[in-house]
């Protein structure tokens, strides 16, 4: 029908609240597959964004944190069931953006739902593995549980666009953390269909906002956010993750930092990273008659 059909070129928007918006700025950039052939346009974020996805997650934070941990680990295993859905779109965007062919780039996204999987069975027993009942010499009973830091910033690892996107956005939102996400700078197509895809879930508005955009630009501003309480600097190149931990400092943040390089997100899971965005409350309660 057509001699020669000219593609719809896409520009993927930021996903903030539970909205798809452009940014603030009106800024994009180009994102080129690994061949450096366009693929699309992203938003470029700006500080204004930022601070609105913050917002978006500080407002989600009360419903998700006060959701049952039963029905967290059954939200992230709908998301898992929506991925797998969607895994042939997946596989391609992790093929076009990591270079990688079509089988390994499938095994990628077999491996993000299997992980996605494991943390949703990890929702309800965090509180047996990290919490514990303590003696004590009064007629109390004395609890120790482990409760969510809050609002967390997630800078998605560089390489691993999709399968190390997951494993560290999981462990952060499992425990009943909110989280605003800075998508890999030169492979976000990923993310941002996997925001889609979040979208569609059972997971609240607001619960994980999806950033795209410069490293250098997003983190700074995130970093000295005085409602962010936490921050995963996995995506962080290391000449400049010791200056955003200087900048986080000032707020007192809690920082997750990889030493060396991007982990082999293969390896298996622990429930490290997840003991990593809790804190440990005691709870007195009177013994009843």
């Amino acid at each position: 029908m057509y001699d020669e059909r000219i593609g719809v070129r896409k520009t993927y928007k930021l996903a903030i609240g539970g909205q798809f918006l452009r940014s603030e700025s009106g800024r994009t950039y180009v994102v080129p597959d690994s061949s450096g052939t366009f693929s699309a346009n992203a938003a470029l974020a700006s500080r204004k964004d930022v601070r609105d996805a913050v917002v978006a997650a500080r407002t989600a934070y009360r419903g998700w944190a006060g959701t049952t941990a039963y029905n967290r680990g059954q939200v992230l295993y709908r998301v898992a069931e929506m991925l797998e859905d969607r895994y042939l779109q997946f596989g391609e965007a992790v093929s076009a953006g990591e270079g990688s062919d079509e089988v390994k780039a499938r095994a990628n996204v077999t491996m993000a739902v299997d992980r996605l999987v494991w943390y949703a069975g990890w929702a309800d027993k965090m509180a047996q593995v990290a919490g514990s009942a303590n003696p004590v010499a009064s007629p109390y009973f004395n609890f120790s549980i482990p409760q969510p830091v809050g609002v967390v910033g997630v800078i998605a690892p560089q390489r691993s666009s999709l399968f190390g996107l997951i494993s560290v956005l999981a462990p952060v939102i499992v425990t009943g953390n909110t989280a605003v996400v800075l998508a890999s700078e030169e492979r976000p197509l990923a993310a941002i269909t996997l925001a889609e895809v979040l979208a569609t879930s059972d997971l609240p508005a607001g619960v994980v906002n999806m950033l795209t955009g410069r490293i250098s630009e997003v983190v700074p501003v995130l970093a000295a956010h005085r409602d962010v309480d936490a921050l995963d600097l996995c995506g962080v190149p290391a000449d400049l993750a010791a200056g955003i931990e200087e900048i986080a400092a000032g707020s007192v943040k809690r920082v997750l930092r990889s030493r060396g390089a991007e982990p082999d997100w293969s390896e298996p899971p622990t429930p490290r990273r997840m003991l990593s965005f809790v804190e440990i409350k005691t709870v007195w309660h009177p013994i009843g008659v």
